[in-house]
């Protein structure tokens, strides 16, 4: 339930029904401080994120609920809004800059709880491709959701996934194009876990502004993340068939 006014407007531009369903229900407590996190978070007020973090966690607030029904909810409409070209990259990197902010409140005491992460992840944008903002909000949806991720960065040739793979003993791979001409890579990069015998033992998804199911099913993928929420949804659910 949404009762922050400021937050009932940026949801409007949540406008497919399953999305809204699963954004709506992290505002389903309708805690309104969380709520004021995450609409502050969205307008890019890194300061006041912070501010309204600390005071969150003094409240007694756990640090799981702070960052999922305010920092990773918030987020989630960032990332809806770049999808949907109603925001673009700098407006994105002003949110995430607000979500580091929080985050400098809540890593410390995520670390210090020793909790151990749902899994690993290996992201990468496909070799030819040098966009990464899409990549880059993924990832720290999926760090703010309890996986531990290594980002390759962007070219990044079908090699450097598999040998990141072996170093880090990562179950999932996530690629990453913005690009018509590199979408190919994907499925080069998947050929390329099946001939070196690998391809069992990783999960893979793909995503990205051209990417598709459909596309995502010729390429062989495992799953296919249509933004960054869907990316850690994803993710838990590969993680949880494994």
């Amino acid at each position: 339930m949404i009762k922050h006014e400021g937050l009932k407007e940026e949801f409007k531009y949540v406008t497919n029904p399953d999305e809204q369903e699963h954004i709506g229900g992290l505002f389903a407590s309708g805690d309104m401080l969380m709520q004021e996190i995450a609409y502050n978070l969205i307008t890019g007020q890194n300061d006041q994120v912070g501010i309204l973090v600390k005071q969150a966690l003094d409240e007694d607030y756990t640090a799981n609920i702070v960052l999922d029904d305010g920092l990773i909810a918030g987020m989630a409409i960032v990332g809806v809004k770049f999808r949907d070209n109603i925001i673009f990259v700098p407006e994105v990197l002003i949110s995430a800059r607000a979500m580091k902010a929080g985050m400098e409140h809540i890593e410390p005491i995520l670390s210090a709880s020793g909790v151990k992460p749902i899994g690993t992840v290996i992201m990468g944008t496909v070799k030819g491709d040098l966009h990464d903002i899409g990549k880059n909000l993924c990832i720290m949806m999926l760090r703010g959701g309890g996986f531990s991720v290594h980002d390759l960065g962007v070219d990044t040739k079908p090699d450097d996934f598999i040998d990141a793979v072996m170093e880090h003993d990562a179950a999932i791979v996530g690629m990453s194009a913005l690009l018509t001409t590199t979408m190919p890579n994907m499925g080069t990069t998947i050929e390329a876990f099946e001939d070196a015998g690998m391809r069992e033992e990783v999960k893979i998804m793909v995503g990205g502004a051209p990417v598709t199911q459909e596309f995502a099913d010729e390429m062989g993928a495992d799953a296919y993340g249509a933004n960054a929420v869907d990316c850690v949804q994803k993710a838990k659910d590969l993680s949880a068939a494994k």
